[in-house]
């Protein structure tokens, strides 16, 4: 016989005080409606290049089915190594500091549950990717947002930063160039930051699973900065410079006690990342540089298409310089930012983000992703504009 408790008093308080993922709660309503065009999830449209594909193909007719070391093949790990050398200009001993995860995802939540101790605050950016804040408060540490705006491009001020720092800071994360803005940092930014993070002795936790994904000038990275190299903690992964996401593969550079920190938590929940994926990894860093160009330069024309589109609609938007996705201010509507998401989905059957999924200054904005083709992109804004000149 079933008791009259609910099985809900199981659940840990703070699991249960979680909130669900702002753009997987949306897109619920999509499922299985063909009419939809979605600029939503941050996926690449673009299949795996073959050679890719071919290489993790070959590893399973080879019989690689084992599992691996726990912080990744030895061969990966030195092609990650050679690649972090080569495109940031990075020195990493791939043996002692490089770690293969489950994607970056995996890579981020390790590494806060390695560093942190209870009560440990960790300042991040918003808006900013939907997990950072709940990962903070699984890892025992307490989420300490600063908002970016547009004035700024959203990019992170070390005014904000001082002004959010306390003696019990531990970390910060950044993530450049940001998912959901699209925004970068340029050298000034970069070294401002360096010298906060150094003067107060944080780890600086920097996603830079976008990095590949920059179109004007320099890729600015905390990875090249030999005096922030013990206190950093790299993130980066295949997912959208190779469009890998379904290998799930990420990776963590660190210095050695740290990685090998983060290792202990890959080991006992994960054991190692995915054997095939790993063989695709290794074909992906060795001979890839070409997929990216030709993905890079794809997405750079799809960007100065939507912005052009959205700022003629009269949804002002700044041109990103990185990643996939534009950040445009609906606030002219009159609508907020789920009332405009919703609406839009209902009568034009386009799919977009409600700013608002990101963080709480998210609000009067959209995410919209161009990792969709010229054709669907072309009909989503025709679709947009004539909804907003309904209103």
């Amino acid at each position: 016989m079933t008791g009259s408790k609910s099985p809900l008093r199981f659940v840990s308080p703070l699991v249960r005080e979680l909130p669900k993922s702002g753009i997987r709660k949306f897109f619920d309503i999509v499922a299985g409606r063909k009419d939809v065009i979605s600029l939503g999830i941050g996926e690449p449209d673009f299949t795996t290049p073959w050679h890719i594909r071919e290489a993790a193909i070959a590893s399973l007719e080879e019989g690689w089915t084992h599992y691996t070391a726990n912080l990744g093949m030895p061969k990966l790990r030195t092609a990650i190594a050679e690649y972090m050398r080569k495109s940031f200009h990075a020195e990493y001993d791939g043996m002692s500091e490089v770690l293969v995860t489950v994607g970056v995802s995996e890579a981020f939540d390790a590494a806060l549950r390695a560093v942190l101790a209870p009560g440990d605050e960790v300042i991040y950016h918003e808006p900013c990717f939907v997990s950072y804040a709940p990962i903070i408060r699984l890892a025992g540490g307490v989420p300490v947002p600063v908002e970016t705006f547009r004035k700024d491009e959203f990019r992170v001020t070390v005014e904000r930063l001082e002004a959010a720092v306390t003696p019990k800071t531990k970390a910060l994360i950044l993530n450049f160039p940001n998912n959901p803005t699209g925004a970068t940092l340029c050298r000034e930014d970069v070294d401002a930051i360096t010298d906060f993070v150094l003067r107060h002795d944080l780890v600086l936790v920097s996603d830079e699973v976008y990095s590949e994904l920059t179109y004007e000038g320099e890729r600015n990275t905390f990875a090249g900065v030999p005096a922030l190299r013990d206190n950093l903690i790299f993130l980066n992964g295949f997912s959208k410079a190779w469009a890998m996401t379904g290998f799930r593969l990420g990776y963590v550079c660190a210095p050695a006690p740290v990685t090998d920190a983060i290792m202990k938590v890959h080991q006992y929940g994960i054991m190692s990342a995915p054997t095939v994926s790993q063989a695709a990894g290794i074909e992906a860093v060795a001979n890839g540089d070409d997929d990216i160009l030709s993905m890079r330069n794809e997405y750079h024309r799809r960007r100065n298409f939507i912005v052009a589109s959205l700022n003629e609609m009269g949804l002002d938007c700044f041109m990103p310089k990185g990643a996939f996705y534009v950040f445009p201010s609906i606030q002219s509507t009159g609508l907020t930012s789920d009332e405009f998401a919703v609406r839009l989905l209902n009568e034009k059957a386009v799919a977009c983000v409600p700013g608002t999924a990101f963080g709480k200054c998210g609000e009067g904005f959209l995410r919209c992703s161009y990792a969709t083709s010229m054709p669907q992109l072309k009909e989503a804004m025709a679709r947009m504009r004539d909804f907003v000149r309904s209103l």
